[in-house]
């Protein structure tokens, strides 16, 4: 068991090596997450926390009442709504231009350009099931369901357009474009009320305990003498979504072994996620700090 634990903090320490000297390959970083979470690489399925990198190859996906922003290597930001998947199928870091290409293969999303990268050179298509839309724009929000495709323009201009039809390029903020059962729809315009109700289903939520970058509380799920009570928390709630860690800590003459969540961003958001927590996975008294 010592010896998995080890193994634990040898494989932690060479990923992240490895993701500082490979970063021409990096998509994308996780800006925020709202639990659960998970990334699925190689076959091998990690939950999300913020800070990790992302690559061409990797398909990130969020639970029941989940959200994640990820910000993209040309300062984009991604966000992703609950029980969504969403794929990097390409990213090509040129000096003059940066090309990605994403998949939504479910659930709702929204694409939007920082100030500071709108100056960038960019060539960026986000494939929504059978609609791919080749952003030009700063700020769009989709959604794929089953036999129903949404993608609807804020600001800037998109061409928007399923397999074997023409592109239809959409210039007017609040048009969205919409495909049910196989069938394009005209182009029409939406009402910002909408448009708020959609974006709401993106948008991290406050008070639901999501970690954000540089968040400093962290949540303290359990404190176990042996090893072995330690790891089958660590092992619940990772497979849960939850990005648990392990932390060996001297306590008078004896080792204990600590599980916690870090990378809240205020003691109120610390606390919200040790409610979500208690009672489940085998956390009674969660407690929070700084």
């Amino acid at each position: 068991m010592r010896s998995r634990l080890l193994g634990l903090f040898l494989v932690a320490s060479i990923l992240l090596c490895l993701g500082r000297t490979a970063a021409a390959q990096v998509a994308a970083s996780v800006e925020g997450v709202q639990m659960p979470a998970w990334v699925e690489r190689n076959s091998v399925r990690t939950p999300l926390l913020p800070g990790m990198e992302l690559r061409a190859g990797d398909q990130v996906s969020t639970g029941a009442g989940s959200r994640l922003v990820v910000k993209l290597a040309e300062g984009s930001l991604v966000r992703l709504g609950e029980n969504g998947r969403l794929v990097f199928t390409e990213v090509n870091r040129g000096q003059e231009v940066f090309k990605a290409a994403l998949g939504v293969l479910q659930g709702a999303f929204r694409f939007t350009t920082e100030l500071v990268a709108t100056k960038r050179r960019r060539q960026i298509d986000i494939r929504v099931a059978q609609v791919t839309a080749g952003i030009r724009g700063t700020d769009l929000w989709g959604r794929s369901r089953k036999d129903n495709e949404i993608v609807c323009l804020i600001e800037g201009e998109i061409e928007v357009g399923a397999e074997g039809e023409q592109a239809v390029k959409m210039d007017q903020p609040l048009q969205f474009y919409r495909r049910i059962e196989g069938k394009t729809q005209p182009v029409g315009f939406i009402e910002r009320k909408q448009l708020d109700a959609w974006a709401s289903e993106t948008d991290l939520e406050a008070g639901k305990g999501a970690a954000r970058l540089g968040g400093r509380w962290s949540v303290w799920l359990a404190s176990a003498e042996d090893q072995s009570g330690a790891l089958r928390l660590y092992d619940e709630l990772r497979a849960a979504g939850y990005p648990a860690e392990i932390l060996p800590k001297k306590d008078a003459d004896k080792l204990v072994y600590q599980v916690r969540i870090r990378q809240l961003p205020s003691k109120a958001e610390a606390q919200a996620l040790a409610e979500q927590l208690r009672g489940k996975y085998g956390v009674t008294e969660p407690r929070v700090s700084m």
